[in-house]
């Protein structure tokens, strides 16, 4: 992938967005988008895209009825949905667990494997569907697993070659569908449970028929019952047995010399203890607590049909068993074949294991890698390597979380997640991304990484790892990657520390109609340095006076001279009227040496005027450009300087003598309080809101400014303007001499 053309309109908080990614000199681009612009919008889009759901699509999220277009081209050509992954940190959903199998063998291990389990899959299948028109059971498979997960067989086809020994060709026949006792919401269990006592006086009635009877016996070790007598009946029903001189001797010395006799004396006993009046009662007891339950009526049909059921329900999940193991005797044939089969194959499948653990062991580099590079109070163990492709099972991930060099305790995802910070937690969901960039890896494919605030709300150290992890990718050849952030820290950082090309380096700016351009990232370097060189520009120049202001205040003293007359640029003092910028370019050069013997050509321009000249200029350009620090900066302190203005014309009993700092707010407050009706307030409110961070570049952090929208700072020193300019000037000037005399 060489070119992304991209289109985008309407989506989300995207009004409109054009522009062709090149990808020839770098594999990665970088966008800073301060908040609000697109960051969030431009990568929900392209998840949805991925997705590829037509029932979740790329919108407006209020104006419905705007036409959306999201046209995404790879080298001219439509970007096929699988090959995009947008990776949000915030994005506690996602897990890729289920990747590691993909990449814990060669191709052509995991080529054999899945032949293997294709073939075992296909017989397995066709058994199935024998089995269910046998049990009636909504899902063999998974029943099957259910009943017998006490017996520590991983799966389904471990579980049928366990069982092989059990099952019978004379296996008891089952007669009820198997759902109609063992059904899926445990409906009859629970009421079993709920109705234990009832239960046990009918199988205590049961048994107590049974000590009496001649021919039913019951004892510690076992039964011979009316399953035991039934399974006789069927085994000598052709009289074979009788045939060949065998008779039965009954303990009252009945002697029973063919089939129909026997069956006789069986259907007797039965229906004694079926007539018995205290097993009537019983079972009546329990008939009445069934009858109004909607959802057992098919059980209730059941046990009906044969109310004897009802002892082997004594033992729920031995019953459960015992009708599986009945059910697969029914296709004892066929479950040998399968069983066999898969024992045949297992021997194959332990090979591939060990070949596949000598030839790859990549996903504990993965692991390895995540534990060292990040600064997190846990450590990541991958418990069940060999069963995620030996049985196709989910990677199960262990966490030892430790701090104060305590002991690690393992923890799972859940109880891990709720100690963690925000920065720690995020780090645990890069390592899901981690294991699908890897099984994408593989890939052919060139695939397209939209990486939305990776690294938001972590430390410096987990910040760098994330940028590790990024110099990573760029290495590969399949992998293309734009990079969004909100951080200019991170931005700066990304920027320099993977030496990307100017050409590929933006900052967004979104207009009123949100339309969103990228212009080449700026500020990659000291901004500083660059304003030094530009010193005779008047935008710069203005801007150098809150710089210079700061080094002062760092390297002096907030009563220094030099100080206190910058100070008279940001703020209207007595100094402020006679202040040349002849004489602040004095007062540069004593700072910085680069500046001494330079000249400006407005060096005899009142400081003051030129301030508001430059903010004038810079209101009336034909364009406004979003990212140029100096004019925001500018803006900002002819901002402060035109509501002093107004604001001391306002109060006429004032001695700016007494102010020693923050004068702007004392001003507002004094304001406040002759003032507490007037509709100026608003404005005011403003100016202590937007432009402090702007004037005061504190230890030379200047994001705020980044991300300050120019166009807001425009608007604002319009409506200041027109509150200072409604105040004459002569009348000004008059309360200013004034208040300083």
């Amino acid at each position: 992938m060489n070119n992304l053309d991209i289109y985008l309109k309407n989506c989300f908080g995207i009004g409109e967005f054009k522009h062709k990614f090149n990808f020839t000199k770098s594999k990665i681009s970088l966008i800073y988008a301060p908040n609000g612009t697109m960051k969030t919008s431009f990568a929900r889009t392209f998840d949805l895209i991925s997705k590829d759901d037509s029932k979740n699509l790329p919108r407006d999220r209020v104006y419905k009825s705007r036409e959306t277009i999201y046209k995404v081209l790879a080298d001219e050509n439509k970007i096929n949905p699988n090959n995009i992954l947008v990776i949000n940190s915030e994005d506690t959903n996602f897990d890729a667990s289920a990747k590691i199998s993909n990449f814990l063998a060669s191709k052509e291990l995991k080529k054999e494997y899945d032949e293997i389990y294709q073939e075992l899959n296909s017989q397995k299948n066709e058994f199935i569907k024998k089995l269910k028109l046998i049990s009636k059971s909504t899902d063999c498979e998974k029943e099957i697993m259910n009943t017998f997960s006490d017996e520590s067989q991983p799966s389904f086809f471990d579980i049928l070659l366990f069982l092989q020994d059990k099952l019978r060709d004379d296996c008891r026949k089952i007669d009820f569908k198997y759902n109609d006792v063992f059904d899926a919401k445990g409906n009859v269990q629970k009421f079993l449970l709920k109705n234990q006592s009832i239960l046990d006086q009918y199988v205590n009635s049961y048994k107590n028929i049974i000590s009496k009877s001649n021919f039913f016996k019951e004892s510690t070790d076992s039964t011979f019952g009316t399953y035991q007598a039934n399974e006789i009946l069927r085994s000598t029903e052709d009289n074979s047995f009788f045939n060949a001189g065998h008779t039965f001797v009954l303990e009252n010395k009945t002697i029973v010399n063919n089939s129909e006799e026997l069956k006789n004396l069986v259907q007797k006993e039965i229906e004694s203890i079926l007539n018995d009046q205290e097993l009537k009662s019983s079972f009546e007891k329990m008939d009445k607590a069934i009858t109004n339950n909607v959802e057992l009526r098919a059980f209730h049909k059941v046990i009906e049909k044969n109310n004897l059921i009802l002892v082997d329900l004594k033992d729920y999940q031995g019953f459960r068993k015992e009708v599986w193991i009945a059910f697969l005797s029914e296709i004892k044939f066929e479950s040998e074949l399968l069983a066999n089969l898969y024992f045949e194959k297992k021997k194959e499948l332990k090979r591939i294991i060990l070949e596949s653990k000598k030839e790859s062991m990549l996903w504990v580099q993965i692991i390895q890698t995540f534990n060292s590079r990040f600064f997190v109070p846990f450590k990541i163990v991958l418990s069940n390597q060999e069963d995620i492709i030996l049985k196709k099972e989910t990677a199960s991930l262990e966490f030892e979380y430790s701090d104060r060099n305590d002991e690690p305790v393992k923890q799972d995802r859940n109880s891990l997640l709720g100690v963690l910070s925000k920065g720690e937690q995020r780090a645990y969901f890069i390592l899901q991304f981690l294991f699908e960039l890897e099984s994408r890896k593989s890939i052919s494919e060139v695939n397209l990484l939209i990486l939305d605030d990776i690294a938001d709300s972590f430390d410096y150290k987990n910040k760098f790892a994330i940028i590790e992890y990024i110099r990573d990718l760029n290495d590969l050849d399949n992998f293309r990657i734009i990079i969004l952030t909100h951080n200019f820290d991170f931005y700066r950082t990304i920027a320099s520390r993977l030496s990307l090309p100017h050409n590929v380096v933006y900052m967004a700016t979104k207009n009123d109609e949100k339309i969103i351009t990228l212009h080449k990232g700026q500020y990659r370097k000291d901004v500083f340095q660059s304003f030094i060189q530009r010193f005779s520009e008047p935008a710069v120049f203005v801007s150098l006076i809150a710089f210079v202001r700061n080094l002062i205040q760092y390297s002096e003293s907030e009563s220094s001279e030099d100080y206190l007359t910058l100070t008279s640029c940001l703020h209207l003092k007595e100094k402020s009227k006679s202040l040349s910028s002849r004489d602040i370019l004095e007062i540069y050069a004593k700072k910085l040496s680069n500046l001494v013997g330079k000249s400006i050509s407005f060096e005899k321009e009142n400081i003051i005027e030129l301030i508001y000249n430059t903010a004038d200029e810079i209101c009336q350009a034909p364009s406004l450009n979003e990212i140029s620090l100096e004019t925001k900066i500018s803006l900002a302190i002819a901002i402060r300087l035109k509501s002093e203005s107004y604001l001391i014309s306002k109060l006429p009993n004032l001695d700016l003598t007494t102010i020693s700092i923050n004068q702007t707010q004392y001003l507002c407050k004094e304001y406040r309080d002759l003032y507490p009706q007037s509709s100026s307030l608003i404005v005011i409110d403003k100016v202590n809101l937007m432009t402090p961070e702007n004037i005061h570049i504190n230890a030379f952090m200047y994001e705020p400014l980044i991300d300050m929208s120019a166009q807001h700072l425009v608007d604002l020193y319009q409506k200041v303007s027109v509150l200072a300019n409604s105040i004459m000037m002569n009348e000004f000037h008059k309360k200013f001499e004034s208040a300083t005399s």
